[in-house]
């Protein structure tokens, strides 16, 4: 398998991402340690996470994927075959949220604490926060860094411009930068992504770790009608945002480029992510071991020219594609 450099950094990571969302959600812990030694087995070596997951849960307070992992690693001893992400800012409760240094520096204790490691490889900024300068944050950031608690530093859900901001600070001010960037991007959700921010990537050579790489499981084909929905845990939003003309036209040219591979349509959509020259791994999630033998079928897929050009002529965000 080949490996990838996340933006300049000496982080050197699979070509996707598992992405740790499900764990304690609607996948239990031992289902997580069967996938997660799965995914290890398969040659890869790259797992996303978050403090906050799942909050969303129903008596959840955050920090349960994190558990989960923590275990994990604890119980295999396969630390150092794995390149772990993990990130903060968003909200966790009882007003613990935001990049103030102070709580920066609270929260990767917690984090550490649960993920049962010395080091994080990628800290991320969950979200944006207006509220603090940017200085502080990475100012913040770079202490952990001088202790050995994180490795290098991203930034999620974060405009072209404040992403830009924090690049120029950061060299500016001697600070580390942020070295990649976790932004919404897949077959549909393309114009937030391309317009402003894959521009600026590839010019400051900053990696990029896209989330929902299958547009909540809708790229995978699986769900083509409203009846679709009831499928799993994620299918009501899926259908309500993507089953629409230009999702159905998506579909059909993910059908004919994944026939004569003999791929399904999942693995086309991820390997058109991995063939573009902004993205260093989409993270993608698999509550079962079949999923996760598509994730890592997908990792192995080529496509020619054509097939791109008839992926991202049947994709395209404009009107002209509409009619």
């Amino acid at each position: 398998m080949q490996f990838r450099t996340i933006g300049r950094s000496d982080l050197k990571v699979s070509p996707l991402a598992f992405g740790g969302n499900v764990f304690g959600w609607t996948v239990d812990e031992a289902l997580a340690v069967r996938l997660l030694d799965a995914w290890l087995d398969a040659g890869f070596n790259f797992i996303d996470t978050a403090d906050m997951y799942s909050t969303w849960v129903p008596g959840h307070i955050g920090g349960e994927s994190e558990t989960i992992i923590g275990k994990w690693l604890r119980q295999t001893g396969k630390r150092n075959r794995v390149v772990l992400a993990t990130k903060v800012g968003k909200p966790m409760g009882e007003g613990k949220a935001g990049l103030a240094p102070a709580y920066i520096r609270a929260a990767v204790d917690a984090s550490l604490s649960r993920l049962k490691t010395d080091h994080i490889d990628l800290y991320q900024s969950h979200d944006d926060d207006p509220n603090t300068p940017m200085e502080d944050s990475l100012a913040a950031f770079g202490e952990l860094i001088k202790a050995g608690k994180v490795r290098a530093i991203g930034a999620s859900n974060h405009t072209a411009p404040r992403l830009a901001e924090a690049l120029d600070i950061a060299e500016r001010a001697g600070l580390p930068r942020y070295e990649c960037l976790q932004p919404l991007y897949n077959l549909y959700d393309r114009a937030e992504f391309e317009d402003a921010l894959e521009p600026l990537c590839l010019a400051r050579g900053v990696g990029v770790i896209n989330f929902y790489a299958l547009a909540s499981g809708f790229l995978t084909g699986k769900y083509r009608s409203e009846a679709d929905a009831s499928k799993s845990a994620r299918g009501g939003g899926a259908t309500k945002k993507y089953l629409n003309a230009r999702g159905l036209r998506i579909l059909d040219a993910l059908d004919q480029v994944a026939g004569p591979l003999g791929a399904t349509p999942g693995q086309v959509a991820l390997a058109w992510q991995i063939s573009r020259p902004s993205i260093t791994a989409p993270i993608a999630s698999a509550t079962s071991m079949r999923q996760l033998d598509e994730l890592a079928k997908a990792a192995q897929l080529k496509l020619t020219p054509e097939a791109m050009a008839l992926l991202d002529a049947a994709s395209a965000e404009t009107a002209s594609a509409e009619q």
